[in-house]
């Protein structure tokens, strides 16, 4: 693997996207400087863990099957799972420090206690994960980087689905939701390549949204804008 110059030993990774926005409002500097640390599992940091051994998933979420959402955004749909499944832990990766602050803003409000939060690439979190650990993975509307040039950054790339194979049980489900006709394309014939399996059977199971889902903000824009949502569920084999 190769490493960077950080005394952390962390490896050089491309990152296309936003760390932080404009602006972060006094209350969320709250959040960020007084509960993300004690729900941020350690052992994911390189300069906690240079070695990268493997979380305890057990010490986590002790005797709970564990979930991963990919991509949070601003945390609606992580913390609408946590509370409809207080029995299940989850864990929410999200570089873009913004949309953390907003998770950490709903989970002080709504007092979940099933939640792990990861303010960086989920791909940090796979480096740790053991083997076939994860459940049940959410992956709602990704950024669909739409130039043709940068079809490669997208998540549903060999990169990211490999080690999200590695880390999934036999027979646990990924969801994908995005309204980009094309990302849908590329999601179909890149997953399956990858050792999954599309469970749909006919237009319903792609057109219509799980029963536990919650609409977030992307979906409502989408919608306004147009654009038709899919629901594409894979197990993997």
């Amino acid at each position: 693997m190769t490493k960077t110059n950080h005394p952390s030993g962390a490896p050089w990774r491309n990152f296309y996207g936003r760390f932080r926005g404009k602006t972060i409002r006094a209350s969320q500097h709250d959040y960020l400087e007084n509960d993300l640390a004690p729900l941020s599992p350690g052992s994911v940091s390189w300069e906690q863990n240079p070695s990268r051994n493997p979380i305890d998933l057990q010490a986590l979420f002790p005797g709970r099957e564990v979930w991963l959402e990919i991509g949070f955004g601003g945390g609606e749909h992580l913390v609408h799972m946590a509370q409809r499944y207080p029995d299940i832990g989850l864990i929410g990766c999200e570089p873009f420090i913004n949309g953390v602050a907003m998770l950490l803003g709903k989970i002080r409000k709504a007092q979940v206690d099933n939640l792990a939060v990861h303010p960086g690439d989920v791909r940090d979190v796979f480096d740790v994960l053991p083997d076939a650990t994860i459940s049940k993975v959410f992956l709602n509307y990704p950024d669909p980087w739409p130039k043709k040039r940068h079809h490669r950054r997208r998540f549903v790339t060999p990169e990211h689905l490999a080690p999200l194979h590695r880390v999934m049980k036999p027979g646990a489900l990924l969801r994908v939701a995005t309204d980009i006709p094309d990302y849908v394309r590329q999601t179909l014939e890149q997953v399956p390549r990858q050792g999954f399996e599309w469970l749909a059977e006919r237009p319903y199971d792609w057109r219509v949204a799980w029963d536990d889902w919650l609409s977030t903000r992307y979906e409502q824009k989408a919608l306004r804008d147009g654009r038709t949502p899919h629901y594409l569920t894979f197990r993997r084999r």
